[in-house]
């Protein structure tokens, strides 16, 4: 049976306000709040919160057989706590259905995954942390920033304990191979592969509203139709696309909330299942083993990572952020970790693009910036400043490898301390419950001592003293006893 794998993406960066060179060490505040609150609140209110309840609404409706899955990032969850919390609860409910899997990803929406290993693995940490914060939910299926991917990555992936990752299904990748199968990963066969199909996902994504395709208008019987359509060994279909594409890309005018609502009804008939990312790899059988030598992406026609890193300016700007790295990594200061995570976001990069033609106009579509060069210029402005801040606390001229040895030296004498003061507090402790045991037992012995001794003889009650006589009496001489009458008679005759 056929299935169709729904996965919608969230992410806003925050974006910087207008910062001069003249700033630098003077203002250490980057962000442009109004215009965040703005564009939070306004794609939230025109796309988010109505799409979400549609999908919702499609779960309830169909008893649970609709299902899909949802990738949200960490500046985009802050955001939205801040500006539209009700959003939050929106996610809540759709996580509480139970039919609705969250994807990780990185926190900050990062590059960090092309440079840095170990800044890549803390932020998809911190990234399940929020998820588990908010959701209650662990996610098991990992989604790269931008759905970046290459075999570098797949051991990391596979090693943070994720069982499928999501990318492109990228033409220059595949060949003659059809997006519609479940792989493995070359250089790690556990890790499960799941391939957007590009032409059926941007037939939503970008033609749904286009009167010049020529299949518009593209009704859910229609679209359903193409899929079931396709070869039937091909069990999985990849619709993966951002959630604004509803609502923001596609206005609802476009109609294109009913499109989505009807889809569930057209493919019951189709005989065609709807299957989260975590459904899919385990119910499905990898057909072979797909190897990617080279990061690809779902940016761009070229589908790799040139839409940030194909110009001098984009290289000098990531080059120059990433070289303070391991410094931050070691800092404690939490708005310095805050701004790091913030000035990540590939958004900024993505704003210093030169290309032109239809790639081009995307890239400006989205960019605040009249020019890639100003661009350039604000974010170069504001990355001066934080590397000043950072220097502040890990001068620049120590190298990294004699930074790295006084602070583990640092660390080593920190653990020491923290260990002999445990053994204090142990040792106390010991003390305190000997002192106590030893009163116990001493008190036992008392009272055993007074238990076993013999009770005491009772004294003799006191005589009561007779009273004195005042005066002795003498004693009379006794007197001769005189005979009866009888006994004188009978002594005569004698």
């Amino acid at each position: 049976m056929k299935a169709i794998c729904f996965y919608f993406q969230i992410h806003q960066p925050f974006r910087l306000k207008r910062y001069r060179f003249f700033d630098i060490g003077n203002d250490h505040y980057y962000y442009d709040d109004f215009a965040n609150d703005d564009i939070i609140s306004r794609i939230a209110y025109r796309s988010y919160i109505p799409a979400a309840e549609t999908l919702y609404n499609m779960i309830q409706e169909g008893k649970g057989k609709f299902k899909c899955a949802i990738s949200i990032t960490g500046v985009a969850l802050e955001q939205c706590e801040q500006y539209v919390p009700e959003f939050i609860d929106i996610l809540k409910k759709l996580a509480d259905t139970g039919k609705v899997e969250f994807l990780a990803e990185t926190y900050a929406h990062s590059l960090s995954s092309l440079t840095e290993p170990e800044e890549f693995m803390a932020q998809v940490k911190d990234h399940e942390k929020k998820l588990n914060d908010l959701f209650g939910v662990k996610p098991k299926v990992f989604r790269n920033t931008e759905l970046i991917y290459c075999d570098d990555l797949a051991p990391q992936i596979a090693a943070m304990g994720y069982k499928g990752v999501i990318t492109e299904g990228a033409k220059h990748i595949l060949g003659w191979k059809s997006p519609n199968y479940v792989y493995s990963a070359a250089s790690a066969p556990k890790l499960k592969m799941l391939l957007k199909n590009s032409k059926l996902s941007d037939d939503i994504a970008f033609r749904f509203s286009n009167y010049e395709w020529e299949e518009y208008p593209l009704t859910a019987e229609k679209y359903i139709g193409w899929i079931a359509d396709t070869p039937q060994d091909e069990q999985i279909v990849n619709l993966f696309m951002n959630l604004e594409t509803f609502g923001e890309m596609q206005g609802r005018e476009t109609g294109v909330f009913q499109f989505l609502e009807a889809l569930p009804r057209f493919a019951a008939q189709a005989g065609i299942d709807f299957l989260t990312p975590s459904e899919a790899i385990s119910k499905i059988k990898p057909v072979g083993e797909l190897s990617v030598m080279h990061p690809i992406s779902w940016a761009d026609e070229a589908r790799d990572t040139s839409a940030w890193l194909g110009n001098k300016l984009q290289n000098e700007a990531f080059n120059k952020l990433y070289s303070v790295a391991e410094r931050v990594r070691l800092c404690d200061d939490r708005r310095l970790k805050q701004d790091w995570n913030y000035l990540q976001a590939s958004d900024h990069f993505f704003y210093m693009s030169t290309r032109h033609g239809s790639d081009g106009a995307v890239h400006s579509h989205f960019s605040p910036y009249e020019t890639p060069f100003q661009a350039f210029t604000n974010y170069m402005n504001v990355l001066a400043d934080f590397i000043v801040r950072v220097e502040e606390q890990y001068p620049l001229s120590i190298e990294n490898e004699e930074l790295n040895a006084l602070l583990t030296t640092i660390r080593n004498q920190a653990h020491e301390i923290e260990a002999l003061n445990k053994e204090l507090t142990s040792m106390r402790k010991n003390i305190e419950h000997f002192n106590e045991e030893h009163k116990l037992r001493e008190a036992l012995a008392k009272a055993e001592a007074e238990e076993a001794a013999p009770a005491p003889a009772k004294k003799p009650a006191a005589k009561k003293c007779a009273p004195k006589k005042t005066a002795a009496k003498k004693e009379e001489p006794a007197k001769p006893a005189t005979k009866s009458p009888a006994k004188k008679k009978a002594a005569a005759k004698k």
